[in-house]
């Protein structure tokens, strides 16, 4: 679900169209098409997409740009981290095969669009759609079972390519550090933070389980992806090209984006009442591929996943009072307490003896 446009596309197409005339030293006639954006993914960042044309030595350039805007008239996150988005993209782009956009540029003076922002070269590719969801029409879901499954084992790879990096030799030093009960804690303050005070029975009760259940680990930190999803990531022909939206990007136990993966998934099954589709491997056998590429146990993975409930539910927390302040929802909703995410989640820790 995105959340509606609240920018004068013209006048920030005005302002793109200068700006981008500086950055291409020695170009002219810049133009730039009208600007677009997603209409079915994401809603913690404004995203503009248009195409740029230029004159450079009498040469003819075409290019396509993706814009993605710190957020100001919204904020799913209590914090931005649209620089480190950008670093993370860039140090992965140029030292890994970790399929990333190419970035361009990070511009932190706000004259310009009113916040900071990054650009990236537009990737090939399209994502699985959160709205409506893959699991239950459009492209993903009309697909042969074969493609269906080559994508989910291609976009599992891909997130197991990120906690292959050596994210010190890349030069990702300065990412939050964040073990299981740190990341825990994160989850409960963002919690705190979303819900201003109104009690929020089922995710406070999987913090009380999560803090009384933390897992041990030994094993070395990883880079995590954070948002690890298949509608976070662009495919052709199954096979990912593009790993996008790096907001909750973080160091420390790759379980999270492995809990996180199947959560999602099953959100939009399970959680909607719908089938999974029926190329995607099983869970067990998602688990299995992924300790193979990694080389790392897939243990407690139970309370990853209840993490992710938690997580996830927040995040609908936060949007709920979002749609309220756009109007999208009546101001007495109780969407919060009864979306999907909270009635997964609720239905999981009911199964754990938790409620």
């Amino acid at each position: 679900m995105a959340l509606p446009n609240v920018r004068d596309r013209e006048e920030a197409r005005r302002a793109l169209t200068a700006w981008l005339a500086g950055k291409l030293d020695g170009a002219g006639d810049v133009r730039l098409s009208e600007l677009g954006g997603p209409a079915s993914n994401g809603f913690s960042n404004e995203t503009l997409i248009f195409d740029a044309s230029w004159t450079d030595h009498d040469a003819a350039h075409r290019r396509s740009f993706v814009v993605r805007v710190q957020p100001t008239s919204h904020t799913v996150f209590p914090s931005d981290t649209l620089e480190l988005q950008h670093r993370v993209m860039t140090q992965l782009g140029a030292h890994t095969d970790v399929p990333v956009p190419a970035t361009r540029w990070f511009e932190r003076d706000p004259a310009v669009l009113g916040a900071p922002f990054l650009v990236m070269d537009r990737t090939d590719g399209v994502a699985p759609s959160d709205n409506p969801p893959y699991t239950i029409e459009g492209w993903l879901t009309d697909a042969a079972p074969d493609l269906q499954q080559r994508l989910w084992r291609s976009g599992l790879d891909a997130m197991a390519a990120v906690h292959l990096v050596d994210w010190r030799a890349v030069g990702l030093e300065g990412t939050p550090v964040q073990g299981p009960a740190e990341r825990l804690e994160w989850w409960a303050d963002l919690l705190a933070w979303a819900a201003e005070d109104r009690p929020q029975p089922v995710p406070e009760a999987a913090v009380a389980w999560l803090r009384a259940n933390v897992p041990e680990s030994d094993a070395p930190d990883a880079l995590c992806w954070g948002d690890s999803r298949i509608g976070n990531q662009l495919f052709v022909d199954g096979n990912v090209t593009a790993i996008l939206d790096w907001e909750m990007v973080h160091v420390g136990d790759p379980r999270h984006d492995l809990g996180w993966y199947i959560w999602l998934d099953r959100h939009f099954a399970e959680g909607i009442g719908g089938p999974r589709l029926p190329g995607f491997d099983s869970y067990e056998d998602t688990i299995a591929r992924w300790e193979q590429r990694t080389g790392r146990r897939a243990d407690a993975l139970q309370w990853f996943q209840v993490l992710s409930g938690l997580g996830f539910a927040a995040v609908m927390v936060r949007l709920c009072r979002l749609l309220v302040e756009f109007d999208m929802f009546p101001a007495d909703t109780d969407f919060e307490h009864t979306n999907p995410a909270c009635t997964l989640l609720a239905t999981e820790l009911e199964r754990l003896g938790a409620r």
